[in-house]
Parts: C-alpha cells; structure tokens; sequence
C-alpha cells in the first residue's frame, strides 16, 4: 500500500509570535532598523525648510515603521530583550547596587521614590516593594500600571527633587536627538532628591565603538551635569554597559576635556554615531 503524501506547508514567513521568540539576533535588527527611521524622522521633521522631497521621505519613513509593527513592535522586541531567558532586565544590577550601598531605608520609615523611565513591565521591583516605590512611566504604555508620558516633557518645576532615584535603562540611546539625550540626564538631575541616584545603561557599543562618545567622555559629561559616579559595569565584549549615579551637593564642574556643545571625532575608523550633546 503507497503511503500517503504528506501535505506541504505553506511557505510564508514568520508570523508575529515566532518573530517574539526567535533569536536575540532578529530583536536587535528590528531595534537598530527602528533606531535609524526615527532619527531619521527626527532630522526631517526639525529642518528649516519642507518640500515635496521632505514630505515623500517622511511619508516611506512612516509607512516602513508601521510596516515594521509600529512602536508596539519595538516595545513587544524590547520586553522580549529584558525576559528571563536573555539574562533578564537591568532592575537586577540596579538592586544589587543599592544593596551594597546601604541605600535600604529603615523599616518603619519613608520608602525609596524610584522613577522607572520606559518601563515595558509594570513589576520590575516587586521584589523589593517593601522598601522601594516605583513609578513606571513609557511614551507607549502597554499595562494599566504603567503610566503614558515622554518623560522629556514633564514640568520641571512641578517634578523639581521628586525622587531618590530615576531609572534610564536602554531609554538615552532610543531619543533620537543628541541634544535631547543630554537634557534627559540635565532632567533627571533636577528631578532627584539631594544625594538621589540615577541609573543609566547603554548598549556597549555606544561608549566603546561611537565616534563622539568614549567612557572617559561620560564621566566627564555626567560630572558636568552635576553627577558622581559610584559604580559602573561592563565588559569587553559583552552587550550592556551599567552605571550608577550621586546627585552632587553644591556646583557641578566645570573644566573639562571635552566639547559638549558640538560633535567632536575621538575614534576614527568604522564607528557608530551615537552621540550625547548639551
């Protein structure tokens, strides 16, 4: 008796759900294509002058983005980033910092207000709920407790030394102004508390494979804005880089190496753009 023929399958190609739990490799492409529209979306929409060129670019640029899936696609990839199976999200390092520092109110006294800035997951310091406060906020909210803001258009008045500690994880890189990724840190600088904390991670190769952007220029950049570092984390190699922040009593600095006001090549060679400007 001939066996039975078994049917082809059709030939198509990855539906949302596989693409969500595909390799990390097809995460970050969608990421990095995003990252390159909306800068370039942003360049447009900020030029002196529109024409008929201006508006058909931005016209492809819109329908490629939401051909991609829009920014529910990236955040569905970034939430995809921070699971348990690709090492988890960064409130980790976070935590353990804060531990070692003694940060730890008393019990019986005030928890620690934290500001999570684009928080994809409204419970990323459950663990830590006795003693930490947190507010998630994102420009696209995907849960009820998560707030809908842009952080860069909250009153700076109203939030003036709001919070012990604000977190920017993977959310400086995705602004896709330089300008405007450094009033994000002057920002947050006026929203702590006296002695507050900021977290900032970045992908590596932002500080390590960028034309304008080196670890000494961070430093330099973050002590200027009127910041201490107090620990820091990355390695040769690997995909994060991770630092922790004091907001500095009195004057911020003010020598410095380094040019914040414009771009300035310090590595030659095949690099990436990243730049963060004041």
């Amino acid at each position: 008796m001939p066996k039975a023929r078994k049917k082809k399958a059709p030939i198509t190609g990855p539906g949302p759900s596989e693409v969500a739990s595909g390799k990390p490799e097809t995460t970050r492409t969608v990421i990095r294509r995003f990252h390159v529209l909306l800068k370039r979306q942003t360049q447009l929409e900020q030029a002196s002058t529109r024409d008929a060129a201006t508006a058909q670019e931005l016209a492809k640029i819109a329908a490629e983005i939401e051909a991609l899936g829009g920014l529910e696609k990236y955040q569905e990839m970034s939430a995809i980033g921070q699971s348990s199976d690709r090492g988890g999200g960064s409130e980790k390092v976070l935590i353990g910092w804060l531990k070692e520092l003694q940060v730890k109110p008393a019990e019986g006294t005030a928890k620690l207000r934290l500001l999570e800035v684009g928080a994809l997951k409204p419970d990323n310091y459950k663990s830590c709920q006795t003693w930490i406060d947190a507010t998630p906020i994102d420009l696209h909210s995907r849960h009820p407790s998560i707030q809908e803001q842009d952080f860069l258009k909250m009153n700076e008045d109203e939030y003036r030394s709001s919070w012990n500690i604000i977190s920017l994880s993977l959310v400086v890189n995705f602004v896709p102004d330089a300008k405007d990724r450094g009033h994000m840190l002057r920002l947050a600088h006026t929203m702590l508390k006296p002695d507050g904390h900021l977290f900032l991670a970045l992908p590596l190769p932002c500080i390590l494979n960028s034309r304008y952007v080196t670890p000494e220029y961070i430093r330099s950049l973050m002590e200027v804005i009127g910041f201490t570092q107090v620990r820091s984390r990355w390695r040769e190699g690997g995909k994060m880089a991770y630092w922790l922040y004091r907001k500095q009593d009195g004057r911020p600095a003010t020598s410095t190496d380094f040019d914040f006001q414009r771009k300035v090549v310090l590595r030659t060679g095949h690099r990436n753009n990243f730049a963060i400007l004041l």
